[in-house]
């Protein structure tokens, strides 16, 4: 029998062509193709940092605060690479990454990125569980993940059904943030919208105006809206800015009166998950935990 013998030279040119092949994703605006698979991703994006670590692909570098407590763990060590709002173009430099990943507040930085590496908008927008599907899809692509990518989206599929079943007959519902004493309400079409689409959760109030920080709105509003479950996000809590409590806030006649507060039907969801990680492969599993839990809790 007559063995086949390959040069070393041979092998890893065929190694290397192996490796090269290109992988296309889809990111906010249209569809990327890299040439490879990149070795090195900079995320300045919490939730492209909560879907990559949740994949258990760390990024090479990140931005710093997160304002995420569940990813310290995984991102203490990273190299920080600037903050959300100001990356820190030498840092990033000099770690020479293969791809870029820019969201919502850093995607304004994405031309002068460019001039580093190839950038990818990978913001989430007002389709918060659609897009934060398509974007675990894209960076399962990224990383070769894919048995990591499925199990996640099976956990997300799951809680949905679950979450929607829960919600079915128990009226409708009112998105509120707080910031300190300011109040602002969110429709379907909002950052927020999941939880009226998604769910099949009616709205207390229709046709709310949407602008990328909800309608600002008092508490005769609140009382007037009614709502039979009251879904509250506390903005100054997410950011540590010292604010008044949203409980502190709310805890007042107005509110009071209506029949989320009077049937214990008030629902405080982690802001960090809901506010800053949204689209986040483990921010919408986390969130649909606390929400199937207060649910479960206000039956």
């Amino acid at each position: 029998m007559r063995l086949l013998r390959y040069s070393p030279l041979l092998l890893t040119l065929s190694a290397t062509a192996a490796m090269s092949d290109p992988v296309t994703f889809d990111t906010a605006s249209g569809s990327m193709t890299l040439p490879d698979q990149p070795q090195s991703i900079v995320a300045l994006d919490v939730a492209a940092i909560d879907t990559l670590t949740a994949l258990g692909s760390n990024p090479s570098g990140v931005v710093a605060p997160l304002f995420v407590a569940y990813l310290d763990g995984a991102t203490s060590e990273l190299p920080v690479v600037g903050s959300l709002f100001e990356p820190d173009f030498e840092a990033i430099a000099a770690l020479r990454p293969d791809l870029i990943v820019v969201g919502g507040r850093s995607a304004a930085m994405s031309e002068a990125l460019s001039a580093i590496a190839p950038v990818a908008d990978m913001t989430i927008g007002t389709d918060t569980i659609a897009d934060g599907l398509s974007r675990l899809e894209a960076y399962a692509a990224l990383t070769g993940i894919q048995e990591a990518s499925d199990a996640l989206q099976s956990a997300i599929a799951e809680r949905l059904d679950q979450a929607r079943a829960m919600v079915a007959d128990r009226g409708n519902a009112l998105i509120l943030m707080t910031n300190g004493p300011k109040l602002s309400v969110f429709g379907r079409d909002s950052r927020f919208g999941w939880l009226h689409k998604d769910l099949n959760w009616p709205e207390a109030v229709e046709n709310v105006a949407e602008s990328r920080h909800g309608e600002a709105v008092t508490f005769e509003y609140i009382a007037a809206a009614d709502p039979d479950t009251l879904i509250v996000i506390d903005r100054g809590q997410a950011v540590g800015d010292g604010a008044e409590t949203a409980k502190s806030t709310l805890d007042n006649e107005l509110v009071h009166g209506t029949k989320a507060w009077k049937s214990d039907r008030v629902i405080y969801l982690a802001p960090a998950e809901t506010y800053i990680a949204a689209g986040g492969a483990q921010a919408m599993i986390r969130t649909l935990d606390d929400l199937i839990a207060a649910l479960a809790a206000a039956a």
